[in-house]
């Protein structure tokens, strides 16, 4: 594609009685008009990342607008120069953010959200405990100056993180800033930090994203970049897409020095998976990479390994 796509990150809480009801008309709502990504409905509502043509993306968000609950959904807008999608995929979920809290209900309570403008206000605050509520993979490639780094491979392991570190992260702190991506897992996790009795919570309003599109690279707290649930894999400041690739063993992000160490191999291997992977599957890996080189050599598409959107 040589015309410009837009990429649409969303979401909403609000209550579906039915959510399964509301996955055919969604898909086919999206594939006809071309739209392609990932979109999960649940009881608690629809997240998702979605890109297309202008027309086609505003068609898809009418009909999600239209949904119960949602016409104040929340967007994000970025553009790629190509097609970062493979597919259209609507999946059912048990939650549309995975944290594993029951319990927890986002339309009931959460953080105070701070625009991006006032962000680096209160990170620079002393009395302020500032926590990066996104995966190990997602915060080593970047992260504002002086967060938390949880270190934890999955969104589902955040609680017990902060139980079990509660008393020493709150040490001489009176308030806790969280952020994540696009703002979805802050709203969890702001609602599970105020259920466990912390009052003065805040969270990041939009995100990264919000904040890397909106503050000037030059007043900017954020280092390094920042990764995306797309095939641009990284963007950093302007919502630029970065120079990281992806590794499609295990899909987490790859550095020009990742590429560089022999346990790199194109659509096979990176340094992280390798010792996480058998032979037999690098030999799977290996003749799904040589069909992907036939396709592209005949000019066709194949599907591949494909990103979930922010789910965990």
């Amino acid at each position: 594609m040589t015309d410009a796509i837009t990429v649409a990150a969303l979401y909403r809480f609000t209550p579906f009685e039915d959510p399964a009801a509301l996955r055919e008309p969604l898909l086919a709502a999206c594939r006809e008009v071309g739209v392609r990504g990932t979109l999960l409905l649940a009881h608690e509502g629809i997240n998702g990342t979605i890109a297309g043509t202008d027309n086609a993306i505003a068609a898809v968000l009418d009909h999600i607008r239209s949904l119960p609950g949602c016409a104040e959904l929340d967007v994000k807008f970025s553009a790629a120069a190509e097609m970062p999608f493979n597919r259209m995929k609507v999946r059912l979920k048990r939650e549309i953010v995975t944290m594993g809290e029951p319990d927890i209900d986002p339309t009931q309570s959460v953080g105070r959200y701070v625009d991006p403008q006032d962000w680096n206000a209160l990170i620079s605050d002393p009395d302020t405990l500032v926590i990066d509520t996104r995966n190990d993979y997602e915060v080593a490639v970047g992260t504002f100056e002086g967060a938390v780094d949880p270190a934890t491979p999955s969104f589902r392991d955040f609680p017990a993180w902060f139980r079990t570190h509660r008393e020493e992260l709150l040490e001489g702190k009176k308030k806790v800033a969280m952020f994540c991506t696009g703002g979805i897992r802050c709203e969890k996790s702001t609602s599970f930090l105020r259920a466990e009795g912390i009052e003065d919570v805040f969270h990041l309003k939009g995100g990264i994203l919000k904040y890397l599109e909106e503050v000037p690279e030059e007043e900017s707290r954020w280092q390094g970049d920042c990764f995306v649930f797309d095939e641009r894999v990284t963007v950093r400041h302007g919502l630029a897409t970065g120079e990281y690739g992806l590794c499609r063993a295990c899909r987490r992000p790859v550095s020009l020095s990742d590429r560089a160490s022999p346990a790199f191999e194109e659509g096979v291997s990176c340094p992280a998976c390798f010792d996480e992977r058998t032979e037999e599957q690098r030999a799977r890996y290996r003749e799904r990479q040589r069909q992907e080189a036939i396709a592209k050599a005949r000019g066709t598409s194949h599907v591949g390994a494909t990103f979930d959107t922010e789910d965990d």
